[in-house]
Formats: structure tokens, sequence, C-alpha cells
């Protein structure tokens, strides 16, 4: 009788354990619904309506069409998705925008952001502020009109964020960056193209990125690894770049005058400039009239006491060049006059400017901190010795990168979870 009965009152608890969660998952779905917007009048109002009544789990779903907007739209509402029917077929137009700093900003944390274009912004055309999981999928930001520098600055511009993913996207006419990450940490830039952009791929002040499988081309320079002073976020580390094409960089620098990378010459492959613990491998560079890949110091005077300005533990490996530096543009910034001068017009696929702190640049760098290039024979690299370039001696100059073999150690993957 006893066990009967203790029998009935376990059955009864599962019973009334597995009702719970019947009854939780059909509610969490009820909750979560999805909100349609189509082309027509007052598309703005509903647009930016339905982006504030958001509830968490929500997609916004924004049918094919061409929507014309005069005012930016912004986001903050967390785990939600605004998912359009492709970039050739959901097209937000902003070209006669006369409020709102970017087309669309997000504030939001657990985002995702799918097929539909943002044209024509008046200032950067995807802005991602403070957010803890980002992804942008099969997006395409564009200036129509061809690089100009009344442009905006930035296609895709995720900012002191965290698990940051774009992913099979489109740039074209940023007058500073099509891509841009910074001041950043975990991402992963991959399948996406970036053309007709003064930096195509730009990671900056960033730890933990891959960079990889994507198209730079048309750009004045491909793929740019920078890290500046005067910022939060410093001391760029970990970043990869591999399987990328880099090639035919060829637009004449069209950045605003006192922007950084208005300094970039023309027909720049990759540049790594002041990161630490860099990995550039298996890609293409190639059609860069200035140089294909260049690894410099920060050479502007800062007062910044935290920064770093030199390189430090970059490995070069297993990349194919074809052929770079038939056109520097020597009239743009300091490096493709510099290296003009001391190659005698002979550009090298790789070039690292030498500068480092003085005890290195006397005595090289230090074991835990070396370049390190593992190529083939006929890939040409040229190096200054810094301290025989400032003191004018005749030949300060150094083409044998057999000084900088060395033990390739792989950096670790970047792993976001639910990616």
């Amino acid at each position: 009788m006893g066990k009967n009965i203790f029998k009935q009152i376990k059955n009864l608890y599962c019973f009334r354990a597995f009702a719970v969660f019947v009854a939780l998952f059909f509610v969490s779905n009820i909750i979560s619904k999805e909100i349609v917007v189509e082309p027509g009048a007052n598309a703005h109002e509903r647009l930016q309506e339905a982006m504030i009544l958001m509830e968490e789990g929500d997609i916004l779903r924004i049918k094919s069409g061409y929507y014309s907007f005069e005012d930016g739209l912004s986001l903050d509402v967390d785990g939600v998705s605004v998912v359009g029917d492709g970039m050739e077929e959901t097209i937000l137009d902003f070209k006669n925008q006369k409020s709102g700093a970017q087309g669309l900003l997000v504030t939001s944390d657990k985002v995702t952001l799918k097929d539909f274009s943002i044209l024509d912004a008046k200032g950067d055309a995807l802005k991602v502020i403070g957010a803890k999981g980002i992804n942008m999928i099969n997006l395409r930001t564009e200036w129509t009109g061809g690089p100009k520098s009344t442009n905006g600055a930035y296609g895709f511009y995720p900012v002191e964020s965290e698990d940051v993913l774009i992913d099979g996207c489109v740039a074209i006419g940023a007058s500073d960056a099509g891509i841009y990450v910074g001041q950043s940490k975990n991402i992963i830039v991959r399948n996406s193209i970036a053309q007709y952009n003064v930096a195509g791929i730009e990671i900056e002040n960033s730890y933990y990125a891959d960079v990889y499988n994507n198209l730079a081309s048309h750009n004045t320079g491909g793929i740019l690894i920078f890290d500046l002073p005067d910022l939060p976020q410093q001391g760029g580390h970990h970043i990869r770049v591999f399987e990328n094409q880099s090639i035919d960089n060829d637009t004449d620098n069209f950045a605003p005058e006192g922007n950084i990378v208005g300094e970039v010459p023309r027909g720049t492959g990759i540049i790594i400039m002041a990161n630490s613990d860099v990995e550039v491998f298996n890609n293409l560079l190639s059609g860069n009239g200035t140089v294909n890949l260049s690894i410099v110091s920060y050479s502007d005077e800062t007062d910044d006491p935290n920064y770093y300005p030199h390189p430090r533990r970059i490995q070069v490996h297993n990349n194919t060049y074809g052929p770079g530096g038939f056109d520097p543009d020597i009239n743009t910034g300091d490096l493709a006059k510099t290296l003009f001068d001391i190659s005698n017009g002979n550009m090298p696929d790789i070039f690292w400017d030498g500068v480092g702190p003085l005890s290195q640049m006397i005595f090289g760098q230090p074991d835990d901190e070396k370049l390190i290039i593992s190529e083939d024979s006929e890939v040409t690299f040229l190096t200054i010795s810094a301290l025989k370039y400032m003191m004018g001696f005749s030949n300060p100059i150094r083409t044998d990168k057999e000084e900088f073999k060395g033990v390739i150690n792989p950096l670790e993957p970047i792993n976001i979870d639910g990616i």
C-alpha cells in the first residue's frame, strides 16, 4: 500500500514538472514574436517604432523594397534580430538624411542584423557601441557616388564591443574604413568584401581577432592592423590574418584631411602598426602598387605614457605574393617615399621599418619579441638599420630575411559562443 502511494506521488510530481516545462516552452514562444515592416508611407516612423517596442527574443523583419529615410535609426533592445530579405532586396537609403550621425546605431547586446543594405548614410553606415554579442551577417554598406572625402567614415563600425561577428558582408566607399573594429575583443571578420574604401578592413586597438577568407581590393590599403595612442583601450594583440586576398588596392587616398588613414599610400596590401602577437599567413598579396606587406612603428609624437609604439612578436609565413611596388604612391604620407628612396625604387614584397626602442636598434629585438618571417626564397624583404639611417650612413638597409627565420608559434583561433 505504502509503495503504491509513493509511486502515485512520484508520477504526479513528474507530470507537474512536465506540465511546467511545456507551459514555459509555449509561453516563451508566445512572448517572442515577429514584427513585419513593409515599404510605403511613414516607413521610417514604423521601423523606428518597431525597434523601440521590440522585446527580447523578437524578430523584426524588413520586407524587400526600397526605403528612403531622412533620419537615422537606433536600436537599444537586447536579444533581438533585425532581418531583411537580402542585401540586394531590402535597401535602406539615407541619401536624403537630415539628422542623425549614422544610418543605424546599435547600443544593445546579443543582436543579430542580417540580409539588408544601408546606402549613402550621412555619417557612419552601421555603428555599434558597447555591445556584448553583435552579429552582422550578409549586410552591405555603400556610398553609391564613388570614392569621395564627403562619404561617411565607416561602413561597419563596432567599437568598445565584445564577441563581434562580421560575416558575408560588403563594404564600399567609406572615407576611412569599410569594415572597422576598434577597442573591442573576441572578433571574427570573415567571408566579406571591402572595395573602394580608404582602408578596406581595419582592426584597431583590439584584442583577439580572426580576419579570414575576405577580399580586400581596389581600396587605398587592403587590411590594416593598427594600435594608436590616447585611447581607453590600447596594446592591440593576438590578431590572426589568414586566407585573405588583399589584391589590386589601387584607389587614391580620399580620406578627409587629418585622418590617420590619410597617411596610407595608395597600393598597400597589409599594414601592421604597433601591434603585438600578429600572425599573417596563407594570404594572397598581389597587385599592390606601393608594397604588399608593411610592418611599422607609430611615428608621430605622443604624450601618452602608456602607449607602446612598436610591433612585437609578428609572424609572417606561407603567404603568396604577386606583383607589388610597381607604382609607389610617394606623394601620400612618409611610408612610400621613404621606402622608395632607400630601395632606389626596387620595392620589396615585405618591408619592416626597423624602428624600435634604442636598445633594440643597437642590439636587435630580444628573442621573445622578434619578427619571424618564413616565406619562399624568392620573396623579397627590406628593413632599415634605423640607427645607421638616422646617423646618415650610406647603406642602412638589410635585405636578407634569413636572420628572421624562427619557429612559428601559431596563435589560438577565436571562439565566440554560438558561432
